[in-house]
């Protein structure tokens, strides 16, 4: 009998290949998506990761045994020490500025994506919280291996490649899908149909995601600054 997991990658497999295949992503890998573009990824996904940092610590607090709990916290700092560092060492990079970080504002794909998981997070179990944060762990690494040899001309791709492909990243995806596999063991029908409907809208939630930096995506109604406020800028 397949693992769970392995049932949840063939169910996703349409959208899954439409991730890997996003002219954005492909951009990246061959070196001629606009930086422009890139730029606009990287503040949308500084505010997602601060997030999904906490999605994480929220999954340790809803573990039932300590060591799960550890090794969810140590996920959570991982994403804090070492996305979060990288995306703050390609805006320096990327010469973004301060008046551009006081202005940030998360797009409605960003928005929506992290509310998502904030609302798995609110009353699902540990389960469903990892089945909803596996597929931004896992496309990612699967973009960093099946890319790993390109060799885009713009260095802040071969990096950001780089990044997902190696085998740190890859060690913590795969502890995931295990921890996810041994939970789904224990789980009711009803709790592993709602798993499958995370990881699967999460896949969609990541296709959107490169879709919104792609086509520059903004709020239809400008200028309104309500969410303006929420993005992590300190120590950048």
């Amino acid at each position: 009998m397949p693992a769970f997991t392995e049932e949840l990658r063939k169910q996703a497999d349409q959208i899954w290949e439409a991730n890997l295949n996003h002219p954005f992503v492909r951009g990246i890998a061959e070196g001629n998506l606009p930086l422009e573009k890139f730029k606009y990824y990287v503040l949308q996904d500084s505010y997602y990761l601060s997030h999904f940092a906490r999605i994480q610590a929220l999954g340790a607090a809803r573990a039932d045994d300590l060591y799960t709990t550890s090794r969810m916290a140590a996920h959570a700092q991982g994403t804090n020490e070492a996305e979060l560092a990288l995306h703050e060492k390609f805006i320096k990079q990327l010469h973004i500025t301060e008046e551009e970080l006081a202005e940030f504002e998360p797009a409605p794909t960003a928005y929506n994506y992290t509310s998502h998981l904030y609302r798995v997070a609110d009353s699902g179990s540990l389960g469903e919280i990892i089945a909803a944060i596996l597929p931004c762990y896992w496309i990612y690494h699967e973009i960093g291996e099946r890319f790993e040899g390109a060799e885009p001309k713009e260095p802040i791709y071969q990096e950001w490649i780089a990044a997902y492909g190696g085998v740190w990243f890859g060690q913590l995806v795969q502890e995931q899908i295990s921890r996810l596999d041994n939970l789904a063991e224990n789980a009711s029908h009803a709790e592993r149909k709602k798993m499958t409907q995370h990881f699967l809208l999460s896949c969609q939630y990541e296709y959107l995601f490169w879709e919104m930096a792609f086509i520059l995506e903004k709020w239809p109604v400008p200028n309104t600054r309500i969410l303006s406020s929420e993005r992590r800028t300190e120590n950048v």
